[in-house]
C-alpha cells in the first residue's frame, strides 16, 4: 500500500514556498482550501515573487510620499494588489507593469 502524505503535515513555510511558484490567481484560490493554506498564501515570501525583481527601485522613483507608504506600510500581497489597481508612471511616463 502506498503511503499518502497530506499537506497538513507540511510546515507552513514549505506550503508558502510551493504557492510562490504558482501565480497570483492560484495563490488566491489556494487560500480557500484550509486555514493553513490561507495563512501560507498571505506570506510576504509568496507575494514578493509576484512583484517585479526591482519593485523597490521602481517604487522609489515614484512620489516620495507614495513610495514610503507603499514600502513601509503595506504587506507584499497588499502592495501587489495596490500596484495592479494603481500603476506607477516612471521615467518619461512609461507605465510599469508585470503580467502573470
Amino acid at each position: 500500500m502506498e503511503k499518502v502524505i497530506t499537506a497538513g503535515v507540511l510546515p507552513e513555510e514549505c506550503i508558502a514556498t510551493i504557492i510562490s511558484f504558482t501565480s497570483p490567481p492560484d495563490a488566491c484560490r489556494y487560500s480557500v482550501l484550509s486555514r493553513t493554506f490561507k495563512s501560507a498564501a498571505g506570506w510576504d515570501l509568496v507575494w514578493e515573487r509576484f512583484l517585479p525583481p526591482d519593485y523597490q527601485q521602481i517604487i522609489s522613483q515614484s512620489e516620495p510620499s507614495v513610495s514610503s507608504s507603499l514600502l513601509n506600510v503595506l504587506s507584499k500581497k497588499d502592495l501587489y494588489f495596490h500596484l495592479c489597481r494603481n500603476p506607477i508612471l516612471i521615467g518619461n511616463g512609461n507605465l510599469v507593469s508585470k503580467s502573470h
